[in-house]
């Protein structure tokens, strides 16, 4: 009888939960067929670039210290790709809304490649600092580019959804690329310089199919076809500042909020692996986790932020990420530091709704000069912040650098509670809210 009581319960659950799993996939799909396509081949390309960048990211740093770094010169090494992003946000966002978002793209998957190359060939960790400049010069342009995508190609109301439809899509290789590269390090050696160095080969390959599905398929969006930058690099800034939402505090919450973005990825792992001993398969695990969390709730997220607006969605999100710093500094064992790197999904899921947000700040003709600006300020927070968590560590203590982190965080909460929601701002801004 009990045999017949659980076979009932899975009759009766079992369609249930494939009808809803069913349901979400053909929304999703609906969702995607009816854009234009330029979202759809964008959509491919980043889950593409995603792939090749995770191959590499959880063992950067740790190929700088194996090249013979320190703690802080690590920190010295990535404040030059910093410098090179201050040096390189305005021309970007300027030459997306004049040359477009398809040469842009070009330009930048070229740099990345580039990059990896660079990486590829280093000896020491100072032939490193060339590889981080002209890596962050393909990060400038095409994280200044990528959003002006889904800025352009989808509605106020669909917005965070598509954005985050995007980040699941482009999660699934993603998820993928740690445990490739956790195998082929192993396979070569262990982390080590030698161990790691293939794995930015491999990238190059990947890098090359982004760019040759660029350059054959990628077309710019129908709703800047005709749009021109008309003034100068600095006329840009201006009409941005005159015709944006509060695009003054906005910066100043991006400077704070985007902190992480630069020092997980060096000083995380190097964390994980120096003060927690860390293997190999656990920072890919970790990095794969971190995956996991877009992969699942990128798309519910993604309709609950048009639903409730974005600021909601980030106050969420945003605890949730300092909390998985917290496990980090205390993991007493591997495990502990799985769950971290899951938790720290969270994190992309904040910066995604952030994206939308800041797309509807602006009207559309401006999104690439308002993207470089950002990246102007955002530059900055990256030349400086490696150096200072890098004085951290030395000096203080490795698990402060995380606390630092936190800290940015929950100082960012109250002045998010300051702007305005934009989930049913048009692009044509009201005087009221302009600053």
């Amino acid at each position: 009888m009990e045999n017949m009581s659980n076979v009932d319960k899975t009759n009766v659950h079992h369609p249930f939960l494939t009808v809803t799993i069913r349901k979400t996939i053909m929304k999703g799909v609906h969702f995607v067929t009816k854009q234009e396509k330029t979202f759809k081949i964008n959509m491919l390309r980043v889950a593409i670039q995603n792939f090749a960048t995770m191959l590499t990211r959880q063992y950067e740093s740790i190929y700088i210290m194996a090249l013979g770094a320190t703690p802080l010169q690590l920190g010295v090494v990535n404040s030059f790709g910093g410098l090179a992003g201050v040096a390189a946000a305005l021309p970007t966002g300027w030459s997306v809304d004049r040359y477009g978002l398809r040469k842009t793209f070009l330009l930048g998957t070229s740099l990345m490649a580039l990059g990896a190359l660079l990486f590829a060939l280093a000896t020491n960790w100072i032939a490193v600092i060339p590889a981080i400049i002209i890596a962050t010069l393909a990060v400038r342009n095409l994280e200044t580019a990528c959003p002006a995508v889904c800025g352009s190609c989808l509605s106020n109301e669909e917005r965070a959804t598509g954005m985050q439809l995007c980040d699941t899509v482009s999660s699934a290789p993603a998820l993928i690329a740690p445990l490739i590269g956790a195998i082929i390090v192993a396979e070569f050696g262990g982390m080590n310089e030698k161990g790691i160095r293939p794995l930015f080969y491999l990238q190059i390959v990947v890098i090359c199919l982004t760019l040759t599905l660029v350059l054959k398929e990628f077309t710019n969006p129908r709703r800047r076809a005709t749009l021109t930058a008309t003034s100068d690099i600095w006329g840009g800034v201006q009409e941005v500042l005159k015709q944006g939402i509060m695009v003054k505090r906005w910066i100043t919450f991006q400077c704070l909020s985007v902190v992480p973005f630069f020092l997980t990825p060096v000083y995380v792992p190097l964390f994980a692996a120096e003060i927690k001993n860390a293997d190999q398969f656990v920072l890919g695990g970790m990095a794969a986790g971190a995956m996991i969390v877009p992969l699942l709730l990128s798309i519910p997220v993604g309709r609950l932020a048009d639903k409730i607006g974005r600021k909601k969605v980030m106050y969420m999100t945003m605890p949730i990420y300092s909390l998985s710093l917290l496990i980090l500094a205390f993991a007493p064992d591997s495990a502990a530091i799985l769950v971290s790197g899951v938790l720290q999904g969270f994190y992309t899921l904040g910066a995604v709704t952030g994206v939308a947000m800041t797309a509807e700040l602006v009207p559309i003709a401006l999104h690439g000069r308002w993207w470089g600006i950002l990246g102007l300020f955002r530059g900055v927070i990256g030349m400086f912040a490696p150096i200072f968590a890098g004085v951290i560590w030395s000096t203080i203590d490795p698990s402060h650098v995380l606390s630092f982190m936190i800290l940015t965080q929950l100082l960012s909460i109250p002045l998010l509670s300051t702007i305005p929601e934009t989930l049913k701002v048009k692009e044509k801004l009201t005087d009221t809210l302009r600053e």
